[in-house]
């Protein structure tokens, strides 16, 4: 682990080698899950405020599902996530050439909002836990995303490189350089074989 400021940060972010490949993953972390996408309560205001700018760009099981559970709920631990189509996929899903793709960032590179998308989907395989006195910044690997796994050795990028922008919008820009120093100073320190 390392430490940047107030974040520990797992050496998994330099250490492992990741890049989506949606032409094997057809967007599978937009449909499995056991919740919603976790979302802040900034971002919740943010979803009921743009819901009408998006709604053209939903499914009509997703427009459904966002009129019965609202633009954001709870999950069972009491979190704010996004709603779920049948207990299975995100609201806010859209199917492009049979692939899942997020109808908010759809609307965004359209330029009908500003918002791009929930920073916990922006991040993902990255996730952010709050602790009382740190936020904890760690790598998952999900076995829906071998495809990318596979994509990242190939490409030989790190987790952390092709999340910049994300790790950027979370954190800063000096905390990302920061990120990079460590990069290339822990094979000198002996600290981690990366």
């Amino acid at each position: 682990m390392l430490r940047i400021g107030g974040t520990v940060v797992s050496l998994d972010l330099i250490r492992e080698r990741f890049r989506c490949d949606l032409s094997v993953c057809r967007g599978n972390c937009c449909r499995y899950g056991d919740a919603g996408a976790p979302v802040t309560s900034g971002e919740a205001k943010i979803l009921k405020n743009i819901y009408p700018d998006i709604k053209p760009f939903l499914r009509d099981e997703g427009i459904n599902a966002i009129e019965i559970s609202g633009t954001s709920t709870q999950d069972k631990d009491g979190e704010l996530v996004t709603p779920l189509i049948g207990n299975e996929e995100c609201a806010y899903t859209s199917i492009v050439d049979d692939i899942y793709m997020c109808a908010i960032e759809r609307a965004y590179n359209e330029g009908v909002i500003t918002f791009r998308k929930p920073l916990s989907c922006h991040l993902f395989p990255v996730r952010i836990k709050e602790f009382s006195d740190f936020t904890g910044v760690s790598y998952e690997e999900w076995s829906i995303c071998q495809g990318g796994r596979i994509a990242g050795k190939v490409d030989d990028i790190r987790v952390y490189r092709f999340l910049r922008e994300p790790l950027v919008r979370a954190f800063g820009k000096e905390w990302y350089r920061e990120l990079e120093i460590i990069h290339r100073e822990l094979p000198r320190s002996g600290i981690a074989d990366i």
